[in-house]
């Protein structure tokens, strides 16, 4: 039996046209990215509103799988890191596009942190014992089908690391004050009934919109940081400036 194509995005997301983002946002205080205080942020969570964005809408439509994802920050010399991954480009679901570790529940999974600690390890050989929980955040549903809790949590800068190979082709970080500036966030936005050029029309949608944060590291490589893992992102930001 033939095995059936990799599922990729009906179109090319940075060909998505800009569109213009909330003004104003500041960046999130250099001082706050340390560890003490997102320790003490996710100890006491503000009252803050995350952003609603299409795929959620889209999700509370369909029946959903429960899933999570490890937001592994690293404390670093140069500034608080956070890490990523790049997905395998076989994948039959997302390839080739970056994401936290992370995956569905197992039945014998206890918890979202347990889903996402075990995803964890599986994906990047990340073992429970290197990483502090630092807290979740509010449920994402993806068009996918998924529920994803994000869980938040400080990695050992000494943690060894082993991308599974299968389903991870690159682990990378990138730094967090750069994630955390809304001057990075692109909004990427076209008319989803009409189309425009090789982007494709979409049915009951008036608007496609989602964030992006391409990021190029020193070494040159670039990164196009989009979807529901910028999307997570986003609503990152949004808790920390709350």
């Amino acid at each position: 039996m033939t095995a059936s194509p990799p599922s990729r995005p009906p179109f090319d997301p940075e060909q998505v046209p800009l569109g213009t983002p909330e003004p104003g946002m500041p960046a999130v205080d250099p001082a706050h990215l340390q560890a003490g205080w997102l320790r003490a942020r996710f100890a006491r969570t503000p009252s803050w509103r995350p952003e609603v964005f299409e795929d959620v809408q889209i999700g509370q439509r369909i029946t959903l799988r429960d899933a999570s994802v490890l937001i592994p920050l690293i404390a670093r010399p140069q500034g608080m890191q956070l890490l990523l991954t790049r997905r395998t480009a076989n994948l039959h679901v997302h390839p080739g596009q970056i994401s936290f570790p992370g995956g569905s529940r197992d039945a014998g999974d206890a918890s979202a942190l347990h889903t996402a600690l075990r995803e964890a390890e599986e994906e990047i050989g990340l073992q429970a014992a290197w990483v502090e929980p630092l807290g979740s955040m509010p449920v994402y549903t993806t068009i996918t089908g998924y529920a994803v809790t994000p869980v938040v949590g400080m990695v050992d800068p000494q943690a060894p690391l082993r991308a599974q190979a299968s389903e991870v082709a690159e682990v990378f970080e990138v730094p967090l004050a750069f994630l955390m500036n809304p001057a990075h966030h692109e909004l990427r936005t076209w008319d989803a009934q009409t189309g425009l050029g090789a982007l494709p029309t979409l049915p009951n949608a008036a608007r496609r919109s989602f964030y992006a944060m391409p990021w190029t590291s020193t070494d040159g490589r670039r990164y196009f940081i989009w979807g529901a893992t910028a999307a997570m992102i986003r609503n990152l930001y949004r808790l920390l400036i709350a």
